[in-house]
């Protein structure tokens, strides 16, 4: 099978087209084949080296990649699913040397794996799994009441986009970060409360919320700045495995969608919002996975609303 994968790290240009062997599924996993895989920031940071410790020891080459939608193709012996081999379906991968989404064909654990939304394309349903999951995960961790108040920064993109309409299906009050360009953008995903973006939000926050809100979900990646947003006691989710210093009792929890991959009934859910109209998937372009570099290009210049798409053609 083709599969878009690196044998050394650096810039876009090190993505190339690879022949690997067609993995068979084990007991409860099953195979899909691929019609389009989600390009993420994650991928990206993957792809230059940032977490070249990590990945040391590894087989190369590396396929990267945390999303997929495609076809049921094999259902490996021993697994239990109430999945039918022909269906649509989608799921989450955890990239690891030669396998990533990144490929025509991917095995994952059975529980990795629910149907599509009904009436929605591969493409658009391959944008649901890696950021939903992470934006459900950060509610679970803040444990906010109904009524309570969330801060989402980075709230126009598709991790913080998330957290802010699932805060709604929750009976949150958001207060959401934008540009002036995304203000309408945050206000339909259902943001009760917009200030301006930027490096002193956590004073715009506290404007408008002068007791300081109960949790903050922070996907514009402002790490410590964001801490005086927060009432005395309350939470910060973070992303990229930062967790700073406790003051005034409130404390970091970074948040790892590896710790929600095998969550199928979670995923389910989450299915079901977009089945609901309570979750909106955004594509921003479709790139054939043979342009998958031109595709990190254009993530990496930054501004795009919505994901990037490789598909894959069969």
């Amino acid at each position: 099978m083709k599969a878009i994968g690196l044998t050394r790290f650096g810039g876009p240009e090190v993505l190339q087209e690879v022949e690997l062997p067609t993995p068979e599924p084990g007991v409860g996993q099953v195979r899909v084949r691929v019609r389009a895989a989600t390009v993420n920031p994650t991928d990206t940071i993957r792809r230059s080296g940032e977490l070249a410790e990590e990945m040391r020891g590894d087989p190369r080459p590396y396929v990267i990649g945390m999303d997929i939608a495609g076809v049921l193709e094999k259902i490996g012996p021993s697994t239990e699913t109430d999945l039918a081999v022909g269906e649509h379906v989608m799921g989450i991968v955890l990239p690891k040397g030669p396998h990533g989404a990144y490929a025509e064909q991917v095995v994952l654990p059975a529980d990795s794996v629910v149907r599509v939304p009904a009436g929605v394309s591969d493409v658009m349903a391959a944008t649901l799994p890696m950021n939903s999951l992470t934006a459900q995960l950060t509610l679970d961790t803040l444990e906010l009441r109904r009524g309570q108040t969330i801060a989402v920064t980075g709230a126009a993109g598709s991790y913080g986009g998330y957290v802010v309409q699932l805060a709604k299906t929750q009976g949150l009050r958001v207060v959401a970060d934008a540009a002036e360009r995304d203000r309408e953008l945050v206000r339909g995903l259902g943001a009760d409360i917009i200030v301006d973006r930027g490096d002193e939000v956590a004073k715009r926050i506290r404007q408008v919320v002068p007791d300081g809100v109960d949790g903050l979900a922070d996907g514009a990646l402002l790490d410590d700045k964001v801490i005086g947003a927060v009432r005395d006691g309350g939470r910060i989710a973070t992303v990229r495995f930062f967790s700073g210093e406790s003051e005034r009792g409130v404390t970091y929890h970074p948040v790892l969608v590896h710790d929600y991959a095998t969550e199928r009934a979670k995923l389910d859910h989450l299915r079901e919002l977009v089945e609901e109209g309570k979750l909106t998937l955004r594509v921003a372009a479709e790139y054939p996975a043979a342009r998958a570099a031109d595709a990190h290009r254009r993530l990496e210049a930054g501004g795009t609303r919505g994901r990037l798409v490789l598909t894959f053609g069969h």
